[in-house]
């Protein structure tokens, strides 16, 4: 038996994945906006709570609101042991994202966490070229994941100067980036015969007893408080961003191509600028425009048709 079969990754149950048209892209893009967010809600909430306290808090929100919809669609529950077995490896890849994500973000700024968080989409089409049918890297699509790409980066690049910059840190993120892309494509081959919200409900739940027992052996001390600020930034991680972003990406990977609607996702970073302009008062700077010009020209690309 080979790697790919151990882990249950045959292509022989994946179903070959559909352009996604109009509606979908807005969806995936306003998912991109909101988890915007998500680097920057860490960053306020480790003020207060310790990593691995953190990832439990967050994802037991999460799981609470996406094992309260799953009952209200009337979804099984129940996994036979090969969906346990195939369950159990996508956990593992997804308590490794967020470790890394969470203690990288700790030592870095929220703004170079958020750059290379988004470097996972390369990650993502290079793990789709191999194991998705029909998802394969051609010159106009990796044209426009490195268009995208430096979007982003001409986009956040003034921020970096601000904050204290950590290479363990931003290497420690970068890891994290690498997680999530095999996440998102090992997601999207399980769905083909798992049911989304079955799948999250599983991978959340079976993960939360590792972030408890982390937290107990390696942050017993720790400070723990829960400030408004803390507190908000835990709604929006575990409601929005475990919750109803898990819930819609999940189910979108079910259907359409991976690495085509993971580019929207350079967009990302994006919407810290934008959040800062509108809640702070920040100016619209020229890198702003271009990087936006950037990103929307990698999306063309990306999602143009041979």
């Amino acid at each position: 038996m080979n790697s790919k079969e151990s882990i249950g990754l045959s292509s022989r149950r994946i179903v070959i994945s559909e352009d996604p048209h109009g509606k979908i892209i807005v969806l995936s893009l306003l998912l991109a906006f909101l988890w915007g967010g998500n680097s920057l809600s860490i960053k306020v909430a480790l003020d207060d709570i310790a990593p691995m306290a953190l990832a439990f808090i967050r994802f037991l929100i999460g799981f609470v609101i996406v094992g309260g919809w799953s009952l209200y669609r009337r979804i099984p529950l129940g996994v036979n042991r090969e969906e346990f077995f195939r369950l159990c490896f996508l956990t593992v890849i997804f308590i490794l994202q967020i470790i890394t994500l969470n203690v990288g973000t700790k030592y870095t700024s929220a703004s170079r966490s958020t750059i290379f968080i988004n470097a996972y989409p390369f990650f993502t089409a290079l793990f789709a070229h191999f194991w998705i049918p029909g998802d394969r890297l051609f010159l106009t699509k990796t044209l426009g994941i490195i268009v995208a790409f430096v979007g982003v980066f001409v986009t956040v690049a003034p921020e970096l100067t601000e904050g204290q910059t950590s290479v363990f840190g931003d290497l420690t993120v970068l890891v994290s980036g690498c997680f999530l892309g095999l996440r998102v494509v090992v997601t999207k081959l399980y769905v083909q015969s798992i049911h989304p919200y079955r799948l999250l409900v599983w991978y959340l739940s079976l993960s939360l007893p590792c972030y408890a027992v982390l937290s107990l052996i390696f942050e017993r001390g720790a400070p723990f408080a829960l400030t408004f600020s803390g507190c908000i930034a835990l709604f929006y991680q575990g409601g929005v961003i475990a919750g109803f972003c898990f819930l819609a990406w999940t189910s979108i990977l079910e259907r359409y191509s991976a690495s085509k609607l993971v580019v929207l996702f350079f967009a990302t970073p994006l919407s810290g600028v934008f959040f800062s302009h509108l809640i702070l008062g920040d100016e619209l700077t020229f890198s702003l425009l271009v990087g936006a010009f950037l990103v929307a020209g990698g999306i063309y690309l990306v999602n143009m048709r041979r």
